[in-house]
């Protein structure tokens, strides 16, 4: 079997400048609606946990085709299944703009969760496979990256296209934008050369789960998967929505401008996975979850400025953390690292669908200080499960 791509060498900089493509592609796609949902509330006469289905609608399918799209590249294999997704996923957001009315839009919506699937079960696998160990962590840290650039791309395109031609033509933009970053990943990536097909099943993942989950380390970052991006995805869900009613009153594009802050989750998590490698993870797993927490309070502040740099907090937090946790599940599930890390995500989606969706009661509620008590509460269970991790995750080893 050929030598893992090493740091430094031409195939190691092919692969993870397509990693990138592909987190830019998936992220642009999947969380472009966020800045229109205030749009899409006034347009079908919704309220805010309502207009939230249109994340939930493709994060939830998303949580649940991991599952099925690991089992599928076993066979098929890693690189092809993601080009394959990424494409139908970027015709499918195209369609999403054509969408005669609401639930036609959910559907669409569904359909394109389901399709890109096949790129975030795959990522870490192909990264695991393909790249030396000591250097997955950096390569994962510049996938999330790409994740954080294609989640600012995706929703600024959105937010800046709304506000001079409506959401349809924002989402056909978000499309375009989707298949062209999907091409350059095919023409990037390189094919899988310790690749190994073989013959389970989506099943398989399910019933071989009882070693994963028997391991209390992993049992915590999948639920630190899924209360940070609840967090996270509660804050940008609803941000919108404060930001345009009084007292701030700002415009769809000045909104959509918000979400150049991902540059920060850029940032942090190529910054904090590489510190994670240095230091080890334990040491610094609860940092940037204390961060989080400091940034959901700064949102809190009535300053306009203090709103927007305590997002930028809470994304720096989330990024790092993620980076950190992803990392780590692909090397605690050993043998099973595949398996591993379809669950972490399942666990992390199922987060964005259940508990986005929940900061819309949050909100119903109580409004922005609703969102940030219920997103308060999630991160002080995130921040215990973190300093339960430096107890329990040296007790446990690793999947075989």
């Amino acid at each position: 079997m050929p030598e893992p791509y090493a740091l430094g060498t031409i195939g190691y900089r092919r692969l993870t400048l397509a990693m990138l493509f592909a987190g830019f592609a998936t992220f642009s796609t999947l969380y472009s609606v966020q800045p229109l949902l205030p749009l899409l509330a006034e347009r079908f006469a919704l309220r805010a946990e309502g207009a939230s289905l249109a994340v939930s609608m493709a994060t939830g399918p998303l949580a649940i085709g991991i599952l099925v799209a690991g089992a599928m590249s076993d066979r098929v294999g890693r690189r092809p299944l993601m080009v394959a997704a990424m494409l139908a996923a970027g015709v499918l957001t195209i369609a999403a703009a054509l969408a005669p009315d609401w639930y036609a839009l959910l559907a669409l919506r569904l359909l394109a969760g389901l399709a890109l699937a096949g790129v975030p079960a795959v990522a870490m696998a192909y990264v695991a496979e393909e790249v030396d160990a000591g250097a997955v962590g950096l390569a994962m840290g510049l996938y999330i990256a790409g994740s954080a650039l294609g989640g600012m791309g995706g929703r600024l395109i959105a937010g800046l296209v709304a506000d001079v031609a409506g959401w349809r033509w924002a989402l056909a933009a978000v499309g375009v934008a989707g298949l062209a970053m999907a091409e350059a990943f095919r023409r990037l990536a390189p094919p899988s050369r310790r690749f190994t097909p073989s013959g389970g099943g989506w099943l398989d993942t399910v019933r071989d789960a009882g070693p994963l989950f028997r391991d209390p380390g992993l049992r915590l970052l999948y639920a630190e998967a899924f209360l940070l991006m609840g967090v996270f995805v509660s804050i940008y869900n609803y941000a919108g929505f404060h930001l345009m009613a009084p007292p701030y009153g700002l415009g769809q594009a000045a909104v959509g401008a918000v979400f150049l802050l991902y540059i920060l989750g850029s940032a942090s998590s190529a910054w904090f996975g590489g510190l994670a490698g240095r230091l080890g993870r334990r040491r610094v797993f609860w940092v940037p979850t204390v961060i989080l927490i400091a940034g959901i309070a700064m949102s809190g502040a009535p300053p306009l400025w203090l709103v927007i740099a305590g997002i930028g907090v809470v994304t720096v937090g989330f990024f790092g953390a993620h980076s950190i946790a992803s990392a780590w599940v692909g090397r605690r599930g050993g043998a099973r690292r595949g398996q591993a890390a379809a669950w972490y995500l399942f666990c992390y989606y199922l987060g964005s669908s259940v508990l986005g969706s929940a900061g819309g009661l949050a909100w119903t509620w109580g409004n922005w200080p609703g969102v940030l008590w219920f997103c308060a509460a999630l991160g002080g269970l995130a921040l215990l499960g973190g300093l339960l991790l430096v107890r329990v995750a040296p007790l446990a080893s690793p999947a075989p």
